[in-house]
């Protein structure tokens, strides 16, 4: 299984891959900060098969680790193994940013995943800051 992560000019910055078992990074040069954003393991978990995410759980937290669905296929490991996957290939993790929507937010087509008012209740957006230390 590969992760690669792009820069705003579609360029590959970064690629975790998983060679004989172990995940490596690719290519981050050093000192070099990393920054993503995913959508959260709890919106994946309440989301249903089409629609926006409802208050209860549509799938165990296992299971939202890889969908199927109309785009294709989407990892939504969670918080713990998506640390163990980035401090095995020797970055540090920075920081980690749950968002909400802001009190007063109405719904946008962009977020068809989640309703606004799901949103201001529980994270839909994980923002991950990581750096590779400089050698």
């Amino acid at each position: 299984m590969t992760w690669s992560f792009a820069g705003p000019d579609g360029r590959a910055l970064f690629r975790l891959a998983e060679v004989a078992g172990e995940t490596v990074v690719v290519w981050l040069r050093p000192g070099g900060p990393l920054a993503f954003h995913t959508v959260s393991v709890l919106a994946a978990m309440c989301q249903p098969g089409g629609g926006p995410a409802r208050p209860e759980s549509d799938r165990p937290q296992r299971a939202a680790r890889r969908l199927h669905g109309g785009r294709g296929v989407e990892y939504h490991p969670g918080h713990g193994e998506r640390i163990s996957m980035l401090t095995a290939t020797g970055l540090v993790i920075d920081a980690l940013h749950e968002l909400y929507a802001p009190p007063g937010a109405t719904g946008h087509p962009h977020y068809q995943i989640t309703t606004a008012n799901w949103s201001r209740q529980w994270p839909v957006e994980d923002i991950w800051i990581a750096h590779r230390p400089a050698t």
